[in-house]
């Protein structure tokens, strides 16, 4: 499904600058921009990456090729989605903001096409 507004083109699109960033559905792709954020991630946390996390959730979603349908998009986040609930949970754990590097700005950063905030 198709959000209202969006075209099959950015549907494609969020979901392939995932893929290029190294979340494939065979792993993690070496020396990525995957491979860095999983690294950054698991030394900020004492030598793993979290469950629910920005490596972790990317990593689903590159598998599966899901980014799109979960309300990551290539124009923002999709009202009423996954995307936008799982910001409101971070917003609301955070006092109101999005951290940057925080899981959805690094999800949605990434399906732009960007570097996730964190280099």
């Amino acid at each position: 499904m198709i959000p209202v507004g969006s075209t099959s083109a950015e549907t494609e699109m969020s979901d392939q600058n995932i893929h290029n960033a190294g979340f494939t559905s065979s792993g993690i792709k070496g020396e990525s921009l995957a491979s860095s954020l999983m690294g950054h991630e698991a030394k900020a946390s004492g030598g793993g990456v979290h469950s629910g996390g920005p490596t972790s959730s990317l990593q689903e979603m590159g598998a599966r090729g899901s980014a799109h349908s979960s309300g990551f998009t290539n124009s923002g986040i999709s009202a009423g989605s996954q995307a936008s609930e799982m910001m409101s949970k971070e917003a609301k754990s955070h006092g109101g903001g999005i951290p940057r590097g925080g899981t959805t700005s690094t999800i949605q950063s990434i399906s732009m096409g960007g570097k996730g905030g964190r280099h």
